[in-house]
């Protein structure tokens, strides 16, 4: 590979390579791999390596099994337990410690994928490392039941297992106020940042007293809410598995990975009491003005993504949908809401309900996150998202979930990129909007409020006025847009 790029690091040398006007580390190591007796214990920093540590490749995503819903780049990397890494894109010019004058912000992106697939290794971040003066930290950590399965019950030193995902989020921050100045970023202002499941670990992270002072503002793109589980579901796997509960540990202890993966277990972050001691909303309320800024929002329909576009009706339907105003309500009674649905949308077909219902899970999580971070004092930013997909074959999804992550990272930009789009990168009009919100996104995450030219005044989301930016085809700061919505919600 051209360009080859070598640093000295506190942990030792790192060759990378140029991409663009940025320098690309890849597959550095921030943990020691969690395997053998340590599969499910929380992970260890890193010691470094000797020699020079290869940063040209990607490391290894989690283990998962394949066909998540989107791949955003189409990489050739491979899976394993192994997968405690993470990517780095920084501004060329920064490709040695600088003094100190000239650090620059830090993004921790955290990937999305239920919880149960993705990578850090999806996202092209070198158009936006250059084009905001920062640098960006992609990370991997581990998924499903390697990494939120809950065996408290089976012995002390699995106190708080279920959140080793939120543990490896953790000691991502702790390596990045270690070594970040190694590679030209300010330790002392970090943003950690996400979209879907990543956006919900960005919200947990809020309410995990061990990341606190780790990062200095928070980005969440589309999130739920992390709540107290209301039953313990191991009895009943253990029961799938024709095992007594006492022998649970052990027998996934001694089984492989992929053998574990393919269980297909689905899992959510959850309040449990030694890693994430409460709910998100409480968390924002208890720490007051010592909470961190927050943009936060959603897409207006977040669901076509989980329907794709169709009205057919599926069997699956109702339950999934009491399922999802379940999570939406933190654990509620979803029978009002489910009652005033269906009497404000009398007509609405099965497959228009399913994807509204999902649409409004994520809605309502930021519109309420946010107007618990103004209320706090440190200020709360609503968005929507509303600039349709116009990528032919793509139309029907409209603005659908996860299509704001190439507007984020302004991959239009970079002509040679494989991240996937619903827009069309050559319209003049996306490229222009990628670029507002890129630099909107830029000047939160460098100054703590989000501005860009050509973009209205964006005010915080106050429950008095409860004002919104709508992304379209331009900008527009608009008064209570879910006014209706919100009234299921919470009536």
């Amino acid at each position: 590979m051209s360009n080859m790029t070598m640093i000295n690091t506190r942990l030792g040398r790192v060759q990378g390579f140029r991409q663009g006007n940025a320098n690309m580390f890849l597959g550095v190591r921030y943990g020691e791999p969690p395997v053998g007796p340590r599969r499910f214990l929380p992970a260890t920093m890193t010691d470094g390596w000797s020699g020079t540590h290869d940063a040209t490749q990607y490391g290894d995503r989690a283990m998962q099994n394949p066909g998540t819903l989107i791949d955003r780049q189409q990489v050739a990397d491979q899976m394993s337990e192994d997968c405690l890494n993470l990517n780095i894109a920084a501004p060329a010019i920064a490709q040695t410690s600088p003094p100190t004058n000239t650090y620059r912000p830090v993004l921790l992106w955290i990937h999305g994928g239920g919880f149960i697939g993705g990578s850090a290794n999806e996202y092209d971040a070198s158009v936006l490392a250059q084009q905001g003066n920062m640098v960006i930290v992609t990370v991997n950590y581990r998924l499903g039941t390697l990494g939120l399965l809950d065996l408290s019950a089976h012995g002390t030193q699995y106190q708080g297992s279920s959140s080793n995902t939120v543990r490896d989020l953790v000691l991502a921050l702790q390596w990045i106020q270690d070594n970040i100045h190694d590679y030209g970023g300010c330790s002392d202002n970090v943003t950690i940042a996400g979209e879907s499941s990543g956006a919900t670990l960005v919200l947990t992270l809020l309410a995990t007293p061990s990341a606190d002072g780790l990062y200095h503002k928070a980005i969440a793109n589309s999130p739920t809410c992390a709540y107290m589980r209301a039953t313990d579901p191991t009895p009943k796997w253990a029961a799938k598995l024709n095992i007594e509960r006492s022998a649970f540990a052990d027998t996934l202890l001694a089984m492989s990975a992929q053998e574990i993966i393919d269980l297909g277990w689905r899992y959510r972050v959850e309040v449990d009491g030694t890693v994430v001691t409460r709910t998100t909303y409480e968390a924002i309320t208890d720490r007051g003005a010592n909470g961190v800024p927050l943009l936060i929002g959603s897409n207006l329909n977040e669901g076509t993504l989980y329907t794709q576009g169709r009205d057919d009706p599926q069997e699956h339907y109702p339950h999934l949908n009491a399922s999802l105003v379940q999570e939406m309500l933190c654990g509620g009674d979803p029978t009002h809401y489910l009652k005033r649905f269906k009497e404000t949308y009398p007509q609405a077909t099965p497959g228009k309900i399913h994807e509204m219902i999902w649409t409004d899970m994520f809605r309502r999580t930021a519109t309420t996150a946010a107007a618990l971070a103004s209320q706090a004092g440190v200020g709360g930013w609503l968005y929507r998202f509303d600039l349709p997909a116009n990528l032919p074959g793509f139309e029907r999804y409209g603005a659908t979930h996860s299509c704001e992550i190439p507007f984020t990272f302004n991959t239009f930009d970079n002509p040679s990129t494989q991240a996937h789009t619903f827009h069309d990168r050559n319209s003049p009009s996306v490229r222009d909007i990628a670029l507002k919100w890129s630099t909107l996104v830029i000047n939160f995450c460098s100054h703590g409020v989000p501005r860009a030219d050509g973009v209205p005044d964006w005010p915080r989301y106050e429950s008095d006025g409860r004002r919104c930016l709508v992304v379209g085809d331009h900008f527009e700061v608009v008064s209570d847009p879910d006014r209706l919505h919100r009234s299921m919600w919470n009536g």
